[in-house]
């Protein structure tokens, strides 16, 4: 697989520099991507740098992730408006565990492979550099004049920017560079990639190679994603989308990816799964034949889903996303985790009641119409069941003299009720 080449048919290559194709056609390549620990899990808006690397690995070169231990410590100011809080070193330490095994799933970091990938951390070589070392070893060889050429110091500098920008964010770009070039002297590593926004730091290094080595360094920018509408990518009204099933379920992974539009799903298809080209545009045609199929939006779920999660977890999503929207029954319901069951029927209103009330058994018109307000009056409940209208545990009722027992609880909790197709009602024992 040419790296570049698969790379451009898949958008993802905003800029780079040239001879970097000659370079990995005449030897086994290293390539450094950097990420910021400041969280235990990686999100989304972290896959496009980390799908590079997986490509890159593919291709036959070797991937390195460069964990910021140090620059974790100082916050990029790139694309930012304000300084970012700072970690202390255990935090870091702990954050750079849960990302490595993260990036186990889409990298090979434990076998012999000559092109087998690293994980590094910059604090192990920052932390005991001083600063006489440093402004005597790197911070001469740059001016201040090249330095606030960078788009991220002449953003934060300019006359619309309240906030000004410190001396520790000012240097943020020589650190990086620091890091190229240590990489570059202890693992001949002679690229760098990240988001566009980064190409000023980037290049920094490259130029420290240069002058303090007589070195030849490249780099190579992905474009940063939006989506169609002009929206931030990855954002939703609860935050960030996460890796890390804890932050946020496999069936909101899913959903986020399923709802995306046509344009964007065509696009994240190319990015964000490892599909060969010619299926690719295979599906995209055969979208476009049948959009309401949307059968780019399911197969991009689909790819993501399992890449992060699993096979079984994407199954589970399927079927629980079938619950608002298609046919179910009790027995699904049951099979849900309360994670997930609470993320399908998010929003929905939500009645509390007393779970003692369900030891001897309780009327199903006393618990909705007297103990809870899911109904304003047994008479209206009772038109409700004649006309056949109401669901429980997405099973038709129509006994309005049912007794609920706890066997109707599903997670031993909740108690889902259903009126017509549309509204449902949550019963909560606790």
């Amino acid at each position: 697989m040419n790296f570049i080449e698969e790379l451009q048919w898949r958008g993802m290559i905003h800029d780079m520099m040239p001879g970097i194709e000659e370079q990995l056609a005449k030897e086994l390549t290293s390539a450094y991507v950097g990420i910021d620990p400041t969280a235990d899990s990686l999100h989304i808006g972290h896959l496009v740098g980390v799908m590079m690397l997986k490509h890159f690995q593919v291709s036959g070169h070797k991937p390195i992730v460069l964990v910021g231990g140090a620059t974790g410590m100082i916050g990029d100011p790139s694309g930012k408006s304000q300084e970012r809080n700072l970690l202390d070193e255990k935090t870091l330490r702990h954050n750079q565990e849960c990302l490595r095994a993260q990036l186990s799933k889409f990298m090979d970091f434990d076998s012999d492979a000559a092109n087998a990938a690293e994980m590094v951390n910059n604090y192990d070589w920052m932390k005991d550099f001083t600063f006489l070392d440093f402004i005597r070893d790197i911070g001469k060889h740059l001016t201040v004049n090249y330095m606030m050429s960078k788009d991220s110091v002449k953003k934060r500098l300019s006359a619309d920017s309240k906030a000004g920008m410190s001396f520790t964010e000012f240097t943020y770009q020589l650190v990086q560079g620091t890091d190229f070039l240590e990489l570059y002297r202890t693992k001949n590593c002679k690229l760098q990639m990240g988001g566009s926004d980064q190409w000023g730091n980037i290049t920094t290094g490259t130029e420290l190679i240069r002058r303090k080595e007589s070195g030849t360094a490249f780099a190579i920018t992905c474009p940063l994603i939006t989506k169609a509408d002009g929206g931030k990518f990855g954002k939703t009204e609860s935050g960030n989308i996460w890796l890390d099933p804890k932050r946020t379920s496999p069936y909101k992974f899913y959903q986020f990816w399923l709802n995306t539009s046509d344009e964007d799903a065509a696009k994240y298809l190319k990015i964000f799964t490892l599909l060969p080209k010619e299926e690719i545009f295979a599906l995209i045609e055969e979208h476009q034949e049948a959009p309401h199929m949307r059968k780019l939006q399911q197969r991009l779920a689909k790819e993501v889903t399992i890449m992060i999660h699993s096979e079984e977890d994407y199954n589970t999503a399927v079927e629980a996303s079938q619950i608002l929207f298609g046919k179910a029954t009790a027995d699904v319901l049951k099979k849900l985790d309360e994670e997930t069951f609470l993320s399908v029927f998010e929003g929905v209103p939500q009645f509390s009641v007393s779970k003692s009330e369900f030891d001897n058994g309780i009327d199903v018109l006393e618990l909705l119409a007297v103990k809870t307000d899911v109904f304003p009056s047994k008479g209206e409940l009772r038109r409700l069941f004649k006309g056949n209208a109401i669901s429980i545990n997405k099973e038709k009722v129509d006994n309005p003299e049912m007794l609920i027992t706890k066997e109707h609880l599903i997670a031993d909790k909740y108690f889902l009720v259903q009126k017509g197709k549309k509204n449902y009602f949550l019963v909560v024992a606790c």
